[in-house]
């Protein structure tokens, strides 16, 4: 989108039931997505089933549309086709009313660079079309007899989208499955950075990949707009000396209905098969920012086994106290979301608080990362001999050598890493004997 174009000049327009809105992230959602905001209309009420927000300041909407050209109404919730329908009637002609999850879904689509991202874009898009189709058709069944002879067709055909969309998917979901174990059986231990958009996952990956000069703050810089990182990117990081694959993942948001969020399965799946998450949190946010994107994320890695390591990042922008008041909110809401459904909720490691910007705390990262992955020793004392070489071969391709020892016609092999290679490892040793 061009900013100068007048199609890009939008509104916001927030409602909370308790207190007054705060449009800051819908406002950056908005900038990131193209749209020039120039006013917003906020509201401290219940929803109105007709407007989304009462039809006083629905009225103040439609003035302020004409003051200032606006073209776009953003709504910071969700609304049903008709409330949809009826701003958009008040409003003056042209103007186009989107809501937050079909916002957050063009910002992604616009940033999308992979054919797995694509695809699950538009599935979630699809997703989020369909029951606005279906009430569509309803609703206009009697009102519009333009739209009722097409109606069913279109919701069918929007059905079998969906489905060749899902299996499209499932595939590359199995090959990514199949991927996994590969990097296991070679000795790789799995690690995701998961978190809130804009938290600062894709910079701390960056400082933790084999393949990055840390000192290089060219090579490290990224963007602060959100869902720079759409796309699940991996890269080999050696922490404490355990070969990692590290995973950076799409960053959550709040506000996406529950069908939507499934179709982004392919990079879940990612999160949830690791060894260990990241969940990365901005300490610099305001603490109700804060506590509502913690529990965001909390919400979306439920299900997984894996240890989770919180990251405070940021940390160089905060002092002590914050970083103390940010790590005990992560501890009552981790416990508090535990309790909601009966479930022991995730298992979460002591907060480690980090800058990705500077550098901070990365080497008490990497201890706590490697501290958290699933570990196995073994000492095996074997003949010298051929088969013996080649298995130790083995054991160092695949980073599980800590130490061999050579006595005679003996050698002592010391063994430490993923259990399930350190146990190939061992059988492969004593075979060789």
């Amino acid at each position: 989108m061009s900013h100068d174009d007048d199609a890009d000049r939008a509104l916001i327009v927030a409602r909370d039931d308790d207190a007054q809105p705060d449009t800051a992230e819908i406002r950056a959602l908005a900038d990131a997505a193209g749209y020039v905001v120039v006013g917003a209309v906020t509201q401290v009420r219940r929803e109105d089933p007709t407007y989304g927000i009462g039809r006083g300041k629905a009225e103040d909407l439609m003035r302020l549309a004409v003051e200032t050209g606006a073209r776009t109404v953003i709504y910071d919730g969700t609304l049903s086709p008709g409330q949809t329908f009826s701003l958009g009637d008040l409003c003056p002609a042209g103007t186009v009313v989107i809501d937050r999850p079909r916002l957050v879904l063009e910002r992604l689509a616009s940033a999308a660079d992979s054919r797995v991202a694509e695809r699950q874009l538009r599935l979630a898009k699809l997703r989020y079309e369909l029951p606005r189709l279906r009430e569509l058709v309803a609703r206009d069944g009697d009102e519009s007899l333009r739209l009722r002879p097409e109606g069913d067709g279109r919701v069918a055909d929007l059905e079998r989208q969906i489905d060749a969309v899902e299996r499209a998917l499932d595939g590359i979901v199995d090959d990514r499955a199949g991927r996994r174990d590969r990097r296991r059986e070679a000795g790789f231990d799995l690690v995701a950075l998961v978190g809130y958009a804009n938290a600062g996952k894709s910079q701390l990956c960056r400082r933790l990949a084999d393949d990055v000069d840390d000192g290089t703050d060219e090579a490290l810089s990224v963007g602060d707009r959100p869902f720079e990182t759409v796309s699940t990117t991996s890269r080999r990081a050696t922490l404490c000396g355990r070969r990692t694959v590290i995973t950076d993942t799409v960053g959550f948001v709040d506000g996406l209905p529950t069908d939507s969020l499934r179709s982004f399965r392919a990079t879940l799946d990612e999160a949830r098969a690791a060894d260990c998450l990241l969940l990365v949190v901005d300490a610099s946010d305001a603490s109700d920012a804060f506590r509502r994107k913690l529990r965001t994320s909390l919400s979306l890695i439920e299900g997984g086994s894996a240890p989770v390591v919180p990251l405070l990042n940021k940390a160089d922008r905060v002092d002590d106290p914050v970083l103390a008041e940010r790590a005990a909110e992560i501890e009552t809401i981790a416990a508090e979301f535990a309790g909601e459904d009966g479930s022991a909720g995730p298992t979460l490691r002591p907060p480690v608080p980090v800058s990705g910007r500077d550098g901070t705390g990365l080497a008490e990262l990497r201890e706590a990362v490697v501290e958290s992955l699933p570990s196995a020793t073994a000492e095996v004392d074997a003949a010298n001999t051929d088969g013996t070489q080649a298995a130790i071969s083995w054991a160092y391709d695949r980073g599980v050598v800590d130490d061999v020892a050579y006595e005679g016609d003996r050698v002592e092999i010391a063994l430490t890493g993923r259990p399930d290679v350190v146990a190939e490892a061992r059988r492969r040793l004593e075979a060789a004997n």
